[in-house]
């Protein structure tokens, strides 16, 4: 089963219908239930917690001096203090979260977060609020939250009803023209509003310093600039459908950071820097490419690389698969997250390369 990165990314790019919180292409036709009585009480509760209008604020500290946010679709909101009780209704902002040692109470398909971004593990056991792209009104407003961290990709009628509740933190979870420095902007952000800088600073010297310590271990096997495809890919039908992660995709930029050539040719769209191929498509990929994909055993489906195309004529032809330089990355590194995800992707990939 292949997951689809965040809800954003929901048109060519993962065509197939996977039966889990992120996999669709397109949101159910189903609309979101309305705030019951029991919810819209639990947010007249709230009203001391915040608000998304502006105010004048004072500086980030830990006394409860209020914090004014531009989040990331350019909405201010004001909140009373660094927040505490803290939902999260995409995997991306979760795994921020989590990083900043903040334990959400809400988590959008916490099965699914800990089979996919198990990488950077939950450390508490929270509600399951449902699924990533439409998340239970009455289950957010149960746990009393003070904040509310989503993503653009979150519809707009889910997002105002979700303000009746308590204080929106969104996010654009992609940018193909900047990834790296977009995902340490949003870590910075959530930091923001959890009083958390301190930690933030940490995670992202982690990821920096797993970088200069990969670069200089793929250049001394001999390994740089060489060129890489990295891939993930489904079963439909019978037929296996690729992915690549082309030009502007976090992984890309990840991994050129650390001294390889990105090898695809094909174009990503404009967010995630996702593009699609089918197995003739790999024939236009360069001899000596090292090629890379991730899985998940967790999900329960055969590995289309291993499995499904190992009898394919077109992929046993192919150079790198008859070199043996087809290697799989550890499971449970969300590819479409943050810093702390991409250590552990920059751990994986230079631990692979320099067996």
């Amino acid at each position: 089963m292949r997951e689809a990165p965040p809800v954003t990314q929901r048109l060519l790019t993962t065509p197939r219908h996977t039966p889990t919180a992120g996999g669709p292409a397109r949101r159910p036709a189903r609309r979101l239930l309305t705030v019951t009585a029991v919810a819209a009480a639990a947010a007249l509760t709230l009203a001391g917690c915040g608000t998304t209008e502006s105010a004048d604020a004072g500086p980030t500290s830990g006394s409860g001096e209020q914090i004014t946010l531009t989040d990331g679709t350019g909405a201010e909101i004001t909140l009373d203090g660094p927040a505490t009780k803290v939902v999260g209704t995409e995997w991306n902002v979760v795994e921020d979260l989590v990083a900043l040692g903040v334990e959400p109470v809400g988590v959008a398909d916490v099965k699914g977060y800990s089979e996919w971004d198990s990488a950077v593990p939950l450390t508490n056991e929270p509600t399951d609020i449902g699924t990533r792209g439409e998340p239970s009104l009455d289950t957010v407003a149960s746990l009393a939250p003070d904040l509310i961290v989503a993503t653009d990709g979150l519809s707009a009628d889910a997002v105002t009803q979700l303000k009746e509740i308590a204080p929106v933190l969104q996010i654009t979870s992609a940018d193909a023209s900047r990834q790296i420095e977009h995902s340490m902007d949003n870590l910075d952000l959530i930091a923001k509003a959890t009083g958390t800088e301190d930690k933030a600073t940490e995670v992202k010297k982690e990821f920096t310093d797993a970088v200069a310590s990969g670069t200089k271990a793929l250049a001394d096997a001999g390994l740089a600039g060489q060129p890489f495809a990295f891939a993930d890919a489904y079963v439909d039908a019978g037929q296996v459908s690729i992915r690549p992660y082309a030009e502007g995709s976090l992984v890309s930029d990840v991994t050129e950071e650390l001294g390889l050539t990105n090898a695809w040719t094909v174009e990503g769209d404009e967010a995630y820097g996702l593009a699609t191929t089918d197995v003739e498509g790999l024939t236009q990929l360069p001899a000596g490419v090292q090629f890379l994909y991730i899985d998940n055993t967790a999900a329960g489906a055969d590995d289309p690389f291993a499995v499904s195309l190992a009898s394919n004529a077109v992929w046993t032809s192919l150079p790198f698969v008859q070199s043996g330089d087809v290697h799989r990355l550890d499971d449970g590194i969300w590819m479409f997250g943050g810093p702390a995800a991409m250590t552990a992707y920059v751990d994986s990939l230079v631990s692979t390369l320099t067996k």
